[in-house]
């Protein structure tokens, strides 16, 4: 029997730059934005609520001094965790409207508890700075795949002694431009990557590939076949992933990324194996998007992929 959805509001803007000095990243309004066009409606899906973030206040925040907002983000982390997990317990498939790309700590963690699941980042970037490749590290968004894979300080990255939260061999990145900053980093510890073009030349085999690493059988970017005993996986989608031109309401839009019918192409199978869990949404900011252009065709693509 088809599991039931369920959409959860955890919009949090606490691992974003600010936009301009005195603001705050207009993230958090993307649930509300995707739910005014009927998307818990369109998908069949069950309301799980709003959970409500901490305020966002960098305060005296300057380079060296760690991730800013880190004890807001963690408090935040485990009760969105809380709330994924009881949907995950009654057998539900978990759609987290976000937010920003720290937002993957909840199910992270959530799943964790439960036993060893995998992530599937699509990005634009690889979000894998650390102090061991960056002068300092700051905005938890652009390190978000790096904290749960157990990099960075232990405020973010050990909650409830669950460090890692995510295995390296149990991630897959798809979708960052061919001249990201940590990429390479990332192939060398064994994740497999996709880059946008690759996921554009045949979205499909990407999420073949990508299914086919996390069950055990090795990639072609990898051979490794030591993978196997995952309990499941979760999604992660920036949508920065897309290209610029198409999406340009987020923080860091970028060229060379991939056209909504690619991102359909790669999300369908990816949602639809028994393994995934669920998927978090990010980074769109409705601030950006002054006519909702944007959320029109962003919301179009979620419900495509999710039907």
């Amino acid at each position: 029997m088809a599991r039931t959805r369920v959409v959860v509001d955890g919009p949090s803007n606490l691992g974003l730059r600010p936009p301009v000095e005195g603001t705050v990243p207009g993230c958090y309004k993307l649930a509300g934005a995707v739910r005014d066009l009927g998307f818990v409606g369109r998908i069949g899906a069950e309301d799980g609520g709003y959970v409500t973030p901490p305020r966002y206040d960098r305060g005296g925040w300057k380079p060296g001094d760690g991730v800013f907002n880190a004890g807001a983000i963690a408090t935040y982390t485990t009760r969105l965790a809380d709330r994924i997990e009881r949907f995950v317990e009654q057998g539900q498939f978990v759609v987290v409207l976000g937010g920003e790309c720290s937002n993957l700590l909840a199910p992270a963690v959530a799943l964790k508890r439960r036993g060893r699941y995998g992530a599937v980042y699509l990005d634009g970037h690889s979000d894998f700075r650390t102090v061991d490749n960056s002068p300092y590290v700051g905005a938890a968004g652009g390190e978000a795949l790096a904290l749960v894979t157990g990099r960075g300080q232990a405020d973010l990255t050990d909650l409830e002694g669950l460090r890692p939260y995510v295995r390296d061999s149990d991630a897959v990145l798809l979708g960052i431009r061919a001249d990201d900053d940590y990429a390479e980093e990332v192939r060398g510890v064994g994740i497999p990557v996709w880059t946008a073009a690759q996921v554009a030349a045949d979205p499909e085999a990407a999420a073949r590939g990508t299914l086919e690493h996390l069950s055990g059988g090795g990639t072609a970017e990898t051979g490794s076949t030591e993978q196997g005993g995952l309990d499941g996986y979760w999604v992660h989608l920036d949508v920065d992933i897309l290209d610029a031109a198409l999406m340009p309401a987020v923080d860091s839009p970028d060229p060379g990324g991939i056209d909504h019918e690619q991102l359909r192409a790669l999300l369908r199978p990816l949602l639809q194996a028994p393994g995934c869990m669920g998927i978090d949404i990010g980074i769109f900011d409705p601030d950006l998007d002054p006519d909702g252009k944007y959320a029109v065709e962003l919301t179009d693509t979620l419900v495509a992929a999710l039907s």
